[in-house]
């Protein structure tokens, strides 16, 4: 039996989504406490990573079983009692097409990225990207990231290996919203799938151009397919950056 799930997860004291030797994770987490409810082992597979510090509102996986006394709401509740305060199961349903899988099978993804123009927060520190500048030109920053929408090779903007997409993908949409009240920037990105550090470092190389230190025409010669790589220097900061759903058809 396949079981699919959503989660959210505040990735503060993590060390990332995936699990590592050593360091404490979201998957070692979930896998420990929906082990210990059915009493099994169990391995959770994710619709992809996210690195630490990095949070989540929407992530998904699935994981198999072969059989299970409670009802998928059962299963839910059980498991939100022994997961740690900061993550919980949003949703989990039991699925009838065991051929689907929760990376393989998503056609999109949509993250948000935080940035706080005010850069004393004491109850933000931790979602947001505390900008400590008084020179940011919040045009000028919406027109650099929003250089980012469409197929792109962003070679320049990852530190991945190249995988069989080369390093292609695209960005369907890119929103960027302003709170007036909290100082505060947020940029939705919707695409077919992102690379490792791929958002942090187009927000990063944004925040670059919005504060003069880069023209916009580096975005536009750092998007130019090379033999050579030449990956940009700026990368937002993990806290700032939020998985907020994953698409399915």
């Amino acid at each position: 039996m396949r079981v699919f799930c959503v989660v959210a997860y505040k990735g503060t004291n993590y060390y990332g989504w995936e699990k590592q030797i050593g360091q404490n994770s979201i998957q070692a987490e979930l896998e420990k406490a929906i082990g210990k409810i059915l009493n099994t082992e169990i391995n959770i597979y994710g619709s992809g990573r996210t690195d630490a510090g990095v949070h989540a509102s929407g992530q998904t996986f699935h994981f198999d079983i072969n059989e299970s006394k409670y009802t998928a709401d059962e299963l839910m509740y059980r498991i939100n009692c022994v997961l740690p305060i900061d993550i919980k199961l949003n949703s989990l349903e039991y699925l009838k097409d065991e051929e689907f899988h929760s990376r393989y099978s998503a056609t999109s993804k949509e993250y948000q990225y935080r940035i706080s123009l005010n850069a004393k927060q004491p109850f933000r520190y931790d979602v947001c990207w505390l900008l400590k500048t008084n020179d940011f030109d919040r045009s000028l920053f919406e027109q650099a990231i929003k250089k980012f929408i469409g197929k792109h090779n962003y070679q320049n903007f990852t530190s991945k290996e190249e995988d069989k997409d080369g390093f292609i993908r695209e960005i369907y949409e890119i929103k960027v919203g302003f709170d007036g009240e909290n100082e505060e920037i947020t940029v939705n990105f919707t695409g077919n799938g992102f690379m490792r550090y791929q958002i942090r470092y187009m927000v990063g190389t944004a925040v670059a151009v919005a504060t003069k230190k880069e023209n916009i025409s580096f975005i536009d010669d750092k998007l130019k397919e090379s033999k050579i790589r030449s990956i940009v220097s700026y990368k937002a900061q993990p806290q700032g950056l939020c998985l907020i759903k994953v698409n399915y058809k």
